[in-house]
């Protein structure tokens, strides 16, 4: 078998090795995210008209405008551009970017994409040589600006090498660098899920990994025909043994980890831009899976709200909901089939066969992430089911399954009381995401960046989360806790020891820059009169 060699566009790394074709629909379907169910009567969720974006090196060829583009019509992107300029006829498409694109998009019967019916808005960097991470901000500004400023999701399938930061000797991965900030604000002021694709390979591509807004991703290969391990590839394991100083520099500072969410990323079946199948693997194709599935989830909350459901707001659209929906509907543990683990599809193995329940993630409060596997595995109809519970606030009695997006008051707490009992054995979730606060440094007072201008980093307020019994008060007297000191995540997978009725608590603990802080929730438990 001939191996081609793809170069991950953001530093010279394999991201991808081709081979001939299998199925794409493998990792769309039930053996990957589960996201052709929704394709599927009743729910009938392509992503219609939802805005989703693309930031790379190059781009995929659009119809019309490229000679490339005529060759794969089943890779349709809205729009196309340089940076933040109309793309040039035949200039910077990419084979890359539209393997990439056609993950999300795909239209083809045969090897289709997680949501056909999605706008696609693409933008080429350029060459290095010709820029770097302010060129890179510009482009994802420009392209969270797309759709009338509508944009629910960008896919990041490349990245900065810390040999290229400004930075230099004291480059790491500490959310300083400028295109992480960039990231970081973006999401907040433009509300704009990034998707990053994860680190692999020494040398390694970690800017901007180190976001706190965003999702960054590792990717999963198969065993027994199903998506369910970490693959080697992935650069997501502790600094531990020979390769100590290499994984340090490649994994964030502290006890703040990057990967939050796995995605199938191992020998995915893509058109290349002459509208060939080729056979591919990387985190560079576990991120669109993500991207993607937001747009299916957000036709489903946009129809919601053109319905006018009980309960369905414009807080539906909020990325930090999306971010908190995706991470606490993941698979960890295959669920036996009494429901006490809420339904999981799949259980989820490390690169050493571990699961999560043996992590420090289970264990210890202060870390919500496992460290290769982050909260699990992405599973698109388990997100949908999350999402289509509906937006329930603390005023009122809360359901087994629901969201909230909210604002809390420092040193206050927001209780969210579980109406029926939670059965004994069985397992609840619970996610807490918001925003780290990253000002641009506006020198012209436009609003928006421009080449020249930098951010800064007003830090992170310290949220908490507790299960705890209903009729308790102190947070020391809780179920369960996750209390992490430097995450913009708190996450909670924990047994319900009897019987009864629980409470969520979001604990606004510490504030390090605005005395209120946005906040979405996310939770799944299982009801004892269910």
């Amino acid at each position: 078998m001939i191996r081609k060699r793809i170069l991950l566009a953001a530093s010279g790394l394999i991201c991808g090795l081709i081979a001939p074709a299998m199925a794409l629909n493998d990792s769309i379907g039930e053996k990957g995210i589960n996201a052709l169910r929704l394709h599927k009567p009743p729910y009938d969720l392509l992503g219609r008209k939802i805005g989703i974006g693309q930031i790379e090196i190059g781009r995929p060829g659009k119809f019309g405008l490229d000679k490339s583009g005529a060759k794969n019509p089943a890779i349709a992107p809205h729009a196309v551009f340089y940076r933040n300029t109309p793309a040039k006829p035949n200039h910077d498409v990419d084979n890359h970017a539209t393997m990439v694109a056609g993950v999300m998009i795909g239209q083809d019967k045969y090897l289709q994409g997680v949501a056909p019916g999605a706008r696609l808005y693409t933008s080429a960097v350029g060459s290095f040589k010709q820029g770097g991470q302010p060129q890179e901000c510009l482009a994802s500004q420009h392209i969270a600006l797309q759709n009338g400023g509508d944009v629910r999701a960008i896919n990041f399938s490349f990245g900065e090498s810390l040999e290229r930061d400004p930075r230099k000797n004291n480059a790491k991965l500490d959310g300083k660098a400028l295109l992480t900030q960039c990231i970081d604000w973006s999401a907040r002021v433009h509300n704009v899920l990034y998707v990053i694709a994860g680190n692999q390979g020494k040398g390694g591509i970690p800017i901007p990994t180190d976001n706190f807004n965003g999702i960054t991703t590792a990717y999963t290969t198969k065993r027994k025909e199903i998506f369910t391990k970490v693959d080697f590839a992935n650069l997501s394991a502790l600094p531990e043994g020979i390769g100590r100083s290499t994984i340090e520099k490649e994994i964030n500072v502290g006890e703040r980890r990057a990967v939050s969410l796995l995605a199938p990323g191992s020998q995915i079946a893509v058109f290349d831009r002459q509208g060939k199948i080729e056979q591919v693997s990387g985190t560079s194709f576990a991120a669109p899976h993500i991207t993607a599935s937001v747009a299916l989830l957000q036709e489903y909350g946009d129809r919601a709200l053109s319905q006018s459901l009980p309960g369905w707001t414009l807080d539906s659209r909020r990325h930090e909901v999306m971010k908190a929906i995706l991470l606490n509907s993941a698979d960890k543990i295959r669920d036996r089939g009494d429901g006490l683990l809420l339904g999981m599809e799949r259980t989820v193995l490390s690169k050493k066969n571990q699961i999560w329940l043996v992590s420090d993630a289970y264990k210890n409060p202060r870390i919500p992430l496992d460290i290769q596997m982050g909260t699990g595995h992405l599973n698109a109809f388990r997100a949908y089911q999350q999402f289509s519970a509906g937006q329930n606030p603390p005023d009122r009695l809360a359901p087994p399954i629901g969201w909230d997006y909210r604002t809390a008051a420092v040193n206050s707490y927001q209780d969210y009381v579980l109406e029926q009992p939670l059965q004994k054995g069985s397992h609840a979730a619970i996610t807490l995401t918001w925003n780290r606060l990253v000002i641009l440094n506006d020198r012209n007072n436009n609003g928006k960046f421009d080449l020249g201008e930098s951010f800064h980093d007003r830090g992170l307020n310290d949220l908490d989360i507790y299960l705890m019994p209903v009729d308790e008060n102190s947070n020391l007297r809780n179920v369960c806790s996750s209390i992490s000191p430097e995450d913009s995540i708190e996450h909670i997978f924990c047994p319900i020891p009897a019987t009864g009725r629980y409470k969520i608590r979001v604990h606004y603990r510490r504030q390090v820059n605005e005395p209120t802080q946005a906040y979405a929730l996310a939770w799944w438990t299982v009801s004892s009169e269910q």
